[in-house]
């Protein structure tokens, strides 16, 4: 997020030069910087046997399928994030939570930490932001996914776990 204005006094901020950080912006006033804060956010690839676990959601891209995705909220770790994102989007349970990596989108101010988990229980059950939610055979799942960038490095990652395993 870029400050503008001090977030505790309102005054407008300057530039500050902060060594390695280079400028940063800087309240006089309070004598506070402000670095730039991504927003951290996960994005879970579901495994349940020889199937992973797509969604489709046109607000984020038109034509291809997504894996499970969302904010990190105040106070919540980044793995509570993932298991409450499976259950609000799809309905169901996830266990084994491994970290696989991270990417930064900095034109979205995007900070995005990635796992894999597999299937726990429960019924699949779409939410209203959900417009698609299925099972795919892994194998299947990158041609599903053209758009996904960050998606698709995902399901390679999972599928070179998946090969060790």
């Amino acid at each position: 997020m870029k400050y503008v204005y001090c977030p505790a006094c309102g005054k407008k901020l300057t530039s500050k030069y902060s060594y390695d950080e280079g400028n940063v912006p800087s309240c006089n006033h309070c004598k506070t910087l402000y670095f730039d804060t991504p927003k951290p956010t996960v994005v879970v690839a579901v495994v349940k046997e020889d199937e992973i676990l797509l969604l489709k959601q046109s607000y984020i891209y038109k034509n291809s399928k997504v894996l499970v995705s969302g904010y990190v909220s105040q106070g919540e770790t980044v793995e509570e994030t993932a298991l409450r994102e499976v259950l609000e989007e799809t309905g169901i349970a996830i266990k084994d939570i491994k970290y696989l990596g991270s990417c930064s989108i900095p034109e979205k101010d995007l900070l995005m930490l990635t796992y894999m988990a597999n299937y726990s229980s429960g019924s699949l059950v779409k939410s209203q932001e959900v417009e698609g939610v299925e099972w795919v055979k892994i194998k299947d799942a990158l041609s599903q996914m053209e758009e996904d960038v960050v998606g698709r490095a995902v399901v390679k990652r999972v599928l070179c776990e998946l090969s060790k395993g």
